[in-house]
């Protein structure tokens, strides 16, 4: 069980460490690659990017450094929480094909928040 704990959290930290820092660091090649960014703020998109940042780091490093592991189911729930928000956004906007992704990266995050606990 462990190992597959492992190998979650590395695939979904490395997912969005680079989704936040796309959103983060790359505003304007976000917005022409993610239609909903049009409709938001920069700085509320940056925030989104930023917690994406911190979350995929929070799914890694606590537990493989043996600091504050705590940490590590926390970010876990953070994600679920921006999936839960993600997919209510696509909802209002029609994207029916991101809710699928946005479920199973759901999904992902409980499993890792679960077994961490």
């Amino acid at each position: 069980m462990n190992i597959a704990l492992w190998i979650v959290q590395i695939l979904l930290g490395l997912m969005f460490l680079f989704a936040g820092s796309s959103k983060a660091f790359s505003y304007e090649k976000t917005k022409a690659s993610m239609p909903w960014v049009q409709d938001y703020s920069r700085s509320l998109v940056i925030f989104i990017g930023v917690a994406e940042l911190l979350g995929g780091l929070g799914l890694i490093l606590p537990y493989a450094l043996g600091i504050a592991p705590i940490l590590t189911p926390i970010a876990a729930i953070g994600i679920a929480v921006i999936m839960i928000l993600a997919a209510g956004l696509h909802i209002k906007r029609k994207e029916n094909q991101a809710i699928g992704m946005n479920i199973i990266l759901l999904a992902l995050a409980l499993f890792v928040a679960i077994g961490r606990f």
